[in-house]
């Protein structure tokens, strides 16, 4: 029997998690991982990672239609699905066999089960119903994620309705769909769908897409969408939906007026809720608000000695969130000097459609309404020598500063690859970069990246290339 007792025990084996666990370790703590299903979590598993294979091969299909754009030619361009699809599950074992290395190499002990408080301290693990074990530990990190949030009258049956994890495994390509939210989830199938060639609408309750950017990227990525052949209706409800054998009919209500759209299948992401269920809340300090676990800046529920973090204790949902929440945590619990609790507006922000759109910190909009007074830069990709040799004009990026003091507030993209570009802005708003220190960097020619030096410089009426 392995050890029962722990100076750490984290529930749930997900990016939040794991990495909480392994920083655990070493800062010398004793600690074990409970994870029931796999690990890396839902991120890993069926979640960032997979779509990110998919989104590549959809990416690929795209640019093989459009080889003539290059100087190339090719007859009877056709995939295979179940090639695309075994590629994405193919990726996300592997990683997760290599989070399993990770944690044996720095000595956590994981086990096999579901886990449940049990008492002060104390955490009762089981398998298929039978006990496992009962642990002991004066600090328990409560990592049990999320999962999709169901829509009255149009849950999904796992044929004809999907939620993220049908839609990543398709047995066939549908001709045609329709996916309800225009979240990031929403966003990512849409474009993984219409660029392996099926016909897709989305649905979005609020007046754009992808709500959470800023609306001037919001809007550039609806036209976008609608140039590659996306139908978007904003400001529109799904109102009920009627199966057939092999099809779906959705009432959409927009504009006041309903209409009928029939559809192979639909697409359901509408947001997340935590699961917080069979974990031993009740009769805890644990307090649930909207099915998340409500914490403070350290990490800290209600209940001493039970911390929440990740997609359980609520937006933004993101992984390195979660794994950033995680390291917090546990470095507060070992007395780290000179640990920070986290800044939520210095947290990145990606989705990866195409184009891919990035942010980091406040909106224009948001800025304002706290009181800021604004220096609003905007380069296009239009202006950039690689974005162009690449073939990717289309983009465009956008700077937010105070007019007063030159600080950072926020920064938003929209173009090829900016997900990997936003980490150059997240680093100096952790560094609380000035306009005068991003003005003085020097940006590498010819990259994407000179839009980022450009939008700065035009917030301030400096801008060179356009």
């Amino acid at each position: 029997m392995a050890d029962q007792s722990f100076d750490v025990i984290v529930l749930g084996g997900g990016p939040g998690g794991y990495v909480a666990a392994i920083r655990a370790a070493q800062l010398g703590l004793k600690t074990a991982v409970v994870e029931r299903e796999h690990l890396g979590g839902i991120c890993l598993n069926w979640g960032c990672i997979p779509t990110k294979a998919l989104l590549r091969s959809s990416e690929i299909n795209h640019l093989l239609h459009n080889l003539k754009d290059f100087g190339f030619a090719a007859d009877n361009v056709r995939y295979d699905l179940g090639a695309v699809v075994k590629r994405s599950r193919g990726v996300a074992k592997q990683l997760s066999s290599g989070v399993a290395h990770l944690l044996k190499k720095n000595k956590v002990t994981v086990f096999d089960g579901s886990g449940k408080l049990a008492g002060k301290h104390g955490l009762a693990v089981e398998k298929d119903g039978k006990p496992v074990a009962t642990l002991t530990a004066p600090h328990i990190i409560l990592a049990t994620g999320a999962r999709a949030r169901q829509l009255p009258g149009v849950e999904s049956d796992g044929k004809l309705i999907w939620t993220y994890r049908e839609a990543m495994v398709p047995a066939a390509m549908p001709k045609s769909l329709l996916v309800i939210g225009s979240g990031a989830i929403g966003i990512e199938f849409a474009s993984f769908y219409r660029n392996m060639g099926a016909a897709v609408t989305v649905v979005e309750v609020l007046d754009r897409v992808l709500p959470v950017e800023d609306e001037e990227i919001s809007a550039f990525a609806r036209k976008s969408f609608e140039k590659q052949g996306m139908k978007i209706l904003t400001s529109a409800a799904v109102k009920g939906v009627k199966k057939g054998a092999d099809s779906v009919t959705v009432t959409v209500e927009a504009g006041g007026k309903n209409q009928e759209i029939t559809v192979d299948r639909v697409i359901s992401a509408v947001g997340i809720v935590g699961n917080v269920e069979g974990i031993g809340l009740e009769g805890t300090g644990v307090k649930v608000d909207r099915t998340h676990v409500v914490i403070d800046e350290w990490c800290r529920t209600g209940e001493p000695g039970v911390y929440a973090i990740g997609d359980l204790a609520g937006p933004p949902w993101l992984a390195h969130k979660a794994s950033h929440e995680g390291v917090v945590c546990v470095e507060k619990i070992a007395g780290v000097n000179d640990v920070h609790p986290i800044d939520w507006t210095n947290i990145p922000g990606c989705t990866y459609c195409r184009p891919q759109v990035a942010s980091v910190g406040l909106t224009e909009a948001r800025a304002k309404a706290e009181g800021h007074q604004v220096r609003v830069g905007r380069f296009p990709f239009i202006g950039n020598g690689k974005a162009i040799a690449m073939g990717e004009p289309e983009g465009m990026v956008k700077t937010v500063f105070d007019a007063n003091t030159g600080e950072l507030l926020g920064a938003h993209m929209i173009g090829t690859e900016v997900t990997e570009l936003i980490q150059g802005y997240a680093v100096a708003r952790t560094l609380e970069s000035t306009e005068a220190e991003l003005m003085h960097t020097v940006f590498p020619h010819p990259t994407v990246s000179e839009t980022m030096h450009e939008a700065v410089l035009d917030a301030y009426g400096r801008a060179i290339h356009f």
